[in-house]
């Protein structure tokens, strides 16, 4: 069991470093918020390989290192941990890759984006106020549709290619 705990673990980390390095490199900017659609992307890959509760750990670690970095904004935290929980928990629960996509876009777009309003009242005040709930609820939309159909064209290669079976495999094998 410690070395499936391990082989998660080391994937998680995996992962977050994608989901950082994707921000630093594709990120843009819609009405006051940087839109990274490779966290989303990741927030999907976490759901189908590692489960809800890891997904929602690398959402966390790679908000906290986009915002050391620069990359990112207090606004990521809801926006990337209600999608990765979201789609995780529907992944866990149907095995459907359109449902949890879905799930992505309902998670980031819509919670993460009502949940970033109070966020950005707290800490960005002069942004926040000349912009309501759907000025949040859009650039998130954007972004999670965007990374959900990347997320959905590369899972959907690596169950064509048998991939996705030998990763899911190796990381529940040592169980």
């Amino acid at each position: 069991m410690k070395q499936s705990n391990l082989r998660k673990l080391a994937a998680a980390g995996l992962l977050c470093a994608v989901a950082v390095v994707g921000s630093v490199f594709i990120v843009f900017p819609v009405l006051g918020s940087k839109c990274a659609p490779v966290q989303h992307m990741v927030n999907v890959l976490c759901a189908v390989c590692l489960g809800p509760w890891y997904g929602v750990g690398v959402a966390f670690c790679a908000s906290v290192l986009r915002n050391l970095l620069g990359s990112g904004s207090v606004l990521a935290f809801p926006g990337s941990m209600c999608g990765a929980l979201l789609c995780g928990l529907v992944f866990w629960r149907t095995r459907n890759l359109p449902a949890t996509l879905a799930a992505e876009v309902l998670g980031t777009g819509v919670i993460g984006g009502l949940a970033a309003y109070p966020l950005a009242l707290a800490f960005l005040p002069e942004a926040a106020a000349g912009v309501g709930f759907a000025g949040y609820v859009v650039p998130f939309l954007i972004s999670t549709v965007a990374g959900s159909v990347l997320a959905g064209i590369l899972v959907a290669a690596l169950r064509r290619s048998g991939a996705l079976q030998a990763m899911t495999a190796s990381l529940e094998s040592a169980r």
